[in-house]
């Protein structure tokens, strides 16, 4: 069953989509919405990720922040969305007679939710795909490593290179700006959503599920600054499994990577998460 519902957030109404089979687990996931993006998603992938979970046996339901698709109200930035995340919670479970539910979000969508779960005791799990964690010094380490260093390995660059088709100055320029980012020490953390994310995650006492792209900076920049990094334990321990999918990009966009997210999401509810 697909149904649309409406539900109210400060006096502003607020739309998602129910997909509920008839025989359910009792873990439902929350599609979160990443980017200047509403419910359906990029490629329709949030619509194609709800119909094959509930193949499946489960709920869930994708919904519009305030000022987005069809929800009423002014545009929120990502890291303001934590009313939005509750209230869409609450019509969920209510709509569903589900207590306990995984949230799912693609890039800055996943560090809202980094931000919001520990807050809800309803949230058991993330599944949290290429997670937003700009900085100026892990924009350079990335860009440093897996861009200039590749192009440099490149037998197309050099072959623009000597044919007076690249301008040289202006990339040795780029490319030194990009190198004193990545010698600098971020110290602007303080306050900040990164900050927020940090604490948020390490607050949060759920499983927690990772899929990084393989051909995506915004991957790269989490893996730069998180992984191995014991200030961010939550992501370093038992409870976050880690998969890496090399050939994807941003958004999974091929229809290979959207089948795989389903599986994982299927197994990541029915085994970490669902008690029936």
């Amino acid at each position: 069953m697909e149904k649309a519902i409406s539900f109210e957030l400060h006096g502003q109404c607020l739309l998602g989509i129910v997909h509920q089979p008839l025989n359910c687990h009792s873990a439902g996931v929350l599609i979160v919405v990443g980017g200047p993006q509403y419910r359906v998603g990029s490629h329709r992938q949030f619509v194609q990720l709800s119909r094959g979970l509930a193949t499946q046996g489960i709920a869930s339901m994708r919904f519009d922040y305030r000022g987005m698709g069809d929800s009423e109200g002014q545009k929120q930035p990502f890291e303001a969305v934590c009313d939005d995340i509750k209230s869409a919670i609450d019509a969920f479970c209510a709509e569903t007679g589900l207590s306990q539910l995984v949230i799912w979000g693609l890039c800055d969508a996943a560090s809202a939710a980094m931000i919001y779960a520990h807050k809800d005791n309803r949230v058991k799990g993330l599944v949290l795909l290429n997670p937003w964690l700009r900085s100026e010094a892990a924009m350079g380490k990335t860009m440093v490593r897996h861009y200039y260093l590749q192009r440099l390995l490149s037998k197309d660059f050099w072959k623009k290179l000597l044919g007076g088709k690249i301008n040289l100055g202006g990339s040795l320029k780029d490319a030194k700006g990009f190198v004193q980012d990545s010698m600098a020490t971020d110290n602007q953390m303080q306050g900040s959503y990164q900050q927020r994310m940090q604490s948020g995650i390490e607050k949060f006492h759920g499983k927690i599920c990772l899929v990084l792209s393989g051909v995506d900076l915004t991957a790269r920049e989490f893996e730069q600054q998180v992984i191995g990094n014991m200030a961010w334990s939550a992501v370093n321990n038992e409870q976050c499994e880690i998969h890496r999918l090399e050939q994807a990009d941003h958004t999974f966009s091929a229809s290979e990577f959207k089948r795989e997210l389903e599986k994982l999401t299927y197994s990541f509810v029915c085994s970490k998460l669902d008690k029936n």
